[in-house]
């Protein structure tokens, strides 16, 4: 991949993928691969409802952790 795809969509599950495969070990370093900045690409994604989890190193739907939490 020569860069990030601009479709939500594609451009979630391949940060996913990257991250998950362990081709890069942070978002930051596979930003840094792709000449952009983080922030940049978590500001693009949130008005498509995604949201970044340090936690799982993975971009997911807005209230995914809320919505999957647990009840006790």
């Amino acid at each position: 991949m020569e860069y990030l795809p601009k479709d939500p969509a594609i451009l979630v599950s391949s940060i996913n993928m990257l991250l998950r495969d362990e081709e890069f070990d942070s978002l930051e370093s596979l930003c840094y691969n792709f000449n952009t900045l983080p922030e940049e690409v978590k500001a693009y994604l949130l008005p498509f409802g995604y949201v970044y989890s340090e936690e799982q190193k993975q971009f997911r739907p807005e209230g995914f952790d809320e919505v999957n939490t647990p009840q006790s």
